[in-house]
């Protein structure tokens, strides 16, 4: 887990400049496993095991007397140094936008004197949280350190929110977990100066009464595919990093090959990678990686390294029947000579909710916790630098609210063929022809509603999602669902009813609240994305190979960015993100793909969950037997026990609400059971977040 923290204080200073963070007069405090990129009044440190081109400070020379001007960039941006530099002088005079246009995923920190800013990314995989502290505002990429730093007890309530609307902001809010530490949203930036904070969004705001004038739609590919393209070139330009040290290779064992040996051992393979799933995001990953032009140092400028071919790995889950086109589809792609295709068979300890009792704190809960060793098995075949797919469906598929917005455009003949699409996939039945009906009115009547009125609609219909809650069994019913301005998670049905009022009176405070109003198709997209992209920080988190990086470019600004430039009606009509990606590489002078590529392959990762439940029932009933989210009045152990108990035997019941319950549970126990703090000094905080190691009940939180 890597991460980086400092404060800004309404002290002149703290001491001597470059000494250690202070908290209070002679006392010292700096977070374990440290280093100070720069010192005192207002410290920085980047924690973790970074690598030593992931952490880069530049500073501009200013006369003599005049304020402090540098930059410090974590991760991985393909800027280069004179690049930073004017992005350095552009964000003195207030213009924070140029911080996050270079490719890459990182995160910026400038200061100018004692003013501090820090900008988030648009998808929400980098995030920025804060909290006050010692007379000023302590700031982290991580809410444990701050949460740690000011010895914060659980806030139940956002629990609460996070189970019963996970895709709502305004029943999220800005908070986490701890509370007291606050996270800034997408597409902001936190300013401090000399301790007072200040939340401030650098991407320009569309008008809801004047409809955007429509980019070009060949035009908005190409941006699409050149910010693919930039994302991958700035990886694959970055310095190579081997494995640190491991253990000493024990020799043949019979059955495993060298590669195999080196994952049980823990360790990637040098170079790059990517996945290889057969599907269209990771696909165009790994062939632009493996025969990208123009790249230094390789052969006729093709390839990922002069003689090096790209690894490409493919999970085959044994358990699971039904991706047999699917596996097909990957041996076709890695026919390509520039690939080298490696296959992770697994069986059942693979399966979701395999190895529960292993695996880190990660910093947050996220459904990604109960799938973190099925994960863990295909990265430790991967490579150093390991590119995965993650994200493409929630940055380049429409969302379905995104209807409402196409009629509030007046532009209803664009809502033909994804209607159609619903219709088709419901079957030959007497539903299915009522189907274009339905959606078109919920998207008629979703764009008629005003954002007022659809938060209070779902705040007086949520205290009831516990009974009777629907079976989104088909898409169109997951369409439906999903034509409003807010709709109860899966694991909504499975909490208490004073849980569900607590997160009800939280929307209707949201609702009376002033806000900026976006489209509703618009702001649910941006909720799905931020929703994903944090449960993707935690999977890198829960899943981490030591050694390894994963790049999700996906999830990059530029490509975020270029990808909301896509028209509406380009992306809402039936495999638009395949076509999408089959024009970014025929621009890259890639044309041969399988037949079949692009196809959906959602169901059988929905039968891999349900396997998976079935197999680690014995263990997810004793994970329930005295739960701590019962303890916390979130929900009831015999009806969740129940429930785990009926989606074992068929009955269809939502899995994701289930794999949400357990990972919340899950992440709880690890939580109280932690030891040590991440801080140090004579000033470090006695007690570590959730003092005392238990979990507080409801009814002795403050409001």
């Amino acid at each position: 887990m890597r991460w980086l923290v400092g404060w800004s204080s309404i002290a002149a200073s703290f001491g001597t400049v470059g000494a250690v963070g202070h908290h209070g007069e002679g006392r010292t405090v700096h977070p374990v496993g440290s280093q100070l990129l720069w010192g005192d009044p207002d410290p920085l440190w980047a924690v973790g095991d970074w690598r030593p081109d992931e952490i880069r400070v530049v500073t501009v020379a200013t006369p003599e007397g005049a304020p402090t001007t540098r930059l410090a960039v974590l991760g991985c941006c393909g800027a280069t140094d004179e690049q930073l530099r004017v992005g350095l002088l552009a964000a003195r005079g207030g213009a924070l936008r140029h911080l996050t246009a270079w490719p890459g995923s990182y995160t910026a920190v400038v200061q100018i004197g004692r003013r501090i800013t820090v900008a988030g990314d648009l998808a929400g995989a980098r995030p920025v949280f804060h909290t006050p502290w010692a007379n000023g505002t302590a700031y982290a990429t991580a809410a444990l350190p701050l949460a740690d730093l000011i010895e914060a007890q659980l806030d139940i309530g956002h629990l609460a929110a996070l189970l019963a609307c996970p895709e709502t902001p305004e029943a999220l809010g800005d908070g986490t977990p701890y509370a007291g530490v606050k996270r800034i949203p997408p597409g902001h930036a936190l300013i401090l100066r000399e301790g007072s904070r200040e939340i401030t969004g650098y991407e320009a705001v569309a008008s809801l009464a004047v409809a955007a004038p429509q980019a070009d739609p060949v035009s908005a590919v190409e941006g699409v595919r050149d910010a693919l393209v930039e994302a991958v070139r700035a990886r694959l330009t970055a310095p190579r990093h081997a494995p640190e040290t491991l253990p000493p290779d024990p020799g043949p064992v019979p059955g495993m090959g060298p590669a195999e040996r080196r994952a049980a051992r823990g360790a990637p393979v040098p170079g790059i990678g990517a996945d290889l799933s057969g599907g269209s995001a990771s696909a165009t990953l790994a062939l632009l990686a493996s025969g990208l032009p123009g790249l230094p140092g390789t052969v006729l400028g093709h390839g990922t390294g002069a003689g090096e071919r790209l690894l490409a790995v493919t999970f085959n889950d044994l358990s699971a029947p039904g991706r047999e086109d699917e596996m097909e589809r990957a041996r076709a792609i890695a026919a390509n000579p520039r690939l080298h295709h490696v296959v992770v068979a697994a069986g059942e300890e693979a399966l979701p909710y395999a190895s529960l009792e292993s695996g880190p704190l990660t910093d947050e809960p996220a459904p990604s916790l109960v799938v973190a060793e099925r994960h863990r098995r295909r990265l430790s075949a991967g490579s150093a630098d390991h590119f995965v797919g993650h994200g493409a469906r929630q940055v380049l598929d429409a969302h379905p609210a995104r209807l409402a917005d196409l009629l509030m455009d007046r532009r209803r003949r664009y809502l033909l063929r994804p209607v159609a699409a619903l219709a088709r996939a419901e079957g030959p039945s007497t539903h299915s022809l009522f189907v274009p009906l339905a959606v078109y009115r919920a998207a008629r009547r979703l764009a008629r509603t005003s954002y007022r009125t659809g938060l209070e609609t779902a705040a007086s219909l949520l205290p009831d999602a516990n009974r009777d809650a629907p079976d989104l069994d088909t898409p169109a019913d997951a369409s439906l669902a999903s034509l409003a301005w807010s709709r109860p998670g899966p694991a909504a049905r499975w909490l208490t009813g004073e849980a569900l009022a607590e997160v009800s009176v939280r929307l209707q405070e949201a609702a009376l609240r002033p806000a900026f109003v976006q489209r509703p198709g618009e702001a649910r997209a941006r909720a799905a994305l931020a929703r994903h992209a944090a449960d993707q920080r935690i999977l890198e988190q829960a899943a981490e190979i030591r050694s390894q990086r994963l790049h999700a470019p996906y999830l990059d600004n530029q490509v975020v960015r270029a990808a909301r430039a896509l028209p509406e009606s380009l992306r809402v009509q039936p495999g638009a993100r395949a076509a999408i990606l089959r024009r970014v590489l025929a621009g890259a002078g890639i044309h041969d793909l399988p037949p079949g590529w692009g196809t959906p392959s959602q169901a059988t990762s929905t039968a891999a969950g349900r396997i998976g439940l079935r197999t680690a029932l014995p263990e997810l009933i004793a994970l329930f037997d005295a739960p701590l989210l019962a303890d916390a009045g979130l929900v009831e152990a015999r009806v969740v026990r129940k429930a785990l108990r009926a989606a074992s035997e068929g009955e269809p019941l939502p899995l994701d609400g289930l794999a949400e319950l357990a990972s919340t549970e899950l992440w709880l126990r690890r939580l109280v059971t932690r030891r040590g703090t991440c801080w140090t000094g004579t000033a470090a905080p006695r007690q570590r977040a959730v003092a005392g190691g238990v979990v507080p009940a409801r009814r002795t939180l403050q409001p």
